[in-house]
């Protein structure tokens, strides 16, 4: 039996002893990059194949390359503005605004596969309230029926380039002025509220066939007491059953301060899954990878529906593209890119 349950991080440029025995794990299933992951195009390309060599079926590969303060890979990579900048050209010209969006995801999307990595844990979908610190500019624009139109041409681009989209941070990480990464943060709104503004660009995204989820490590005590990503009601009855969404679930990183009340790492992991995620990221903490993984190797077999769903997935990153079409694209994107201002 396939097992797809864990996302994991390693420690630095090459891949060490510890790394190659945990990815090794049968359940990991994939890596997430960051920064001291990189030191060249060369060297991250060198990185992913040896990755990608560790087993069969190969890893998923992934990284935050949102653009702006979140964009990992800097040096040799285009460098892709704050999202914010899209909302703002939208608000003078939407239909430039839109194909920059596609042209971003376009060049995301292939600068990344072209190294390896499958796709990037983008785009934002938060809304800008003004309230979020760890939001700030990479929200698209305040008004959701904009972050979901933008974020639909990100999607289109980063498909015509042979990646994928994961929306994040559902139903919304934009009203609350917490960092999750910091505190467990809350939200007291109702879920009406939530719906009617938060979640209109996840519909939009559902309703075109968007690949993967990331929920927010948030508490809505109106809904549930639980963080959204270990809450049942948020995923499998409002995410899958009312929403129609049928991709991958990845769950926010599970070392985060905004999931610590759920327990233990191990805690954490079984709440995440049993809540409906199909994928958990742990992130810069290898005891409690250690944890998890040892923990994950006496519990059952994934379940065979999120089988079906990871194994979706990887599929889509198969599909072939018409490389002379997208190079092209490419270009124009790129060019396009840098005739942008911004800082």
């Amino acid at each position: 039996m396939t097992h797809y349950k864990i996302m994991l991080d390693i420690e630095g440029l090459k891949l060490t002893k510890n790394d190659i025995k945990r990815l090794s794990n049968p359940n990991c299933c994939g890596v997430i990059l960051f920064s001291r992951n990189f030191s060249s195009p060369e060297q991250i390309c060198a990185l992913c194949r040896e990755i990608k060599q560790i087993k069969a079926p190969s890893l998923l590969v992934a990284v935050d390359h949102e653009g702006g303060r979140v964009q990992r890979f800097k040096r040799g990579f285009t460098r892709i503005p704050p999202m914010r900048v899209l909302g703002e050209l939208w608000n003078n010209d939407k239909e430039y605004a839109q194909y920059l969006a596609e042209m971003i995801g376009v060049v995301i999307g292939k600068e990344l596969i072209d190294c390896g990595i499958d796709f990037s844990f983008t785009p934002v979908l938060d809304l800008d309230y003004g309230n979020s610190g760890v939001i700030g500019d990479r929200a698209l624009h305040s008004d959701p029926h904009v972050v979901g139109d933008l974020s639909l041409s990100i999607m289109r681009g980063l498909r015509k380039s042979g990646s994928i989209a994961v929306g994040k941070h559902f139903p919304g990480h934009g009203f609350a002025r917490g960092d999750s990464h910091l505190q467990v943060v809350t939200d007291d709104r109702s879920y009406s509220e939530v719906l009617t503004r938060d979640i209109v660009p996840y519909i939009n995204l559902i309703e075109n066939g968007i690949s993967a989820i990331m929920p927010a490590h948030i508490i809505f005590p109106s809904i549930d007491q639980y963080p959204v990503g270990f809450s049942q009601e948020w995923l499998q009855v409002i995410l899958r059953e009312r929403l129609g969404f049928k991709g991958v679930i990845f769950s926010d990183d599970l070392s985060m301060e905004g999931a610590s009340n759920a327990g233990s790492i191990e805690s954490r992991g079984d709440r995440a899954i049993d809540a409906g995620c199909d994928i958990v990221l742990v992130c810069n903490n290898p005891i409690g990878s250690d944890k998890l993984l040892s923990h994950f190797e006496k519990k059952n077999p994934t379940d065979s529906q999120s089988v079906k769903r990871v194994d979706k997935l990887r599929g889509e990153l198969e599909t072939k593209v018409n490389a002379e079409v997208l190079t092209k694209s490419y270009t124009t994107a790129v060019n396009s890119i840098e005739e942008l201002s911004w800082s």
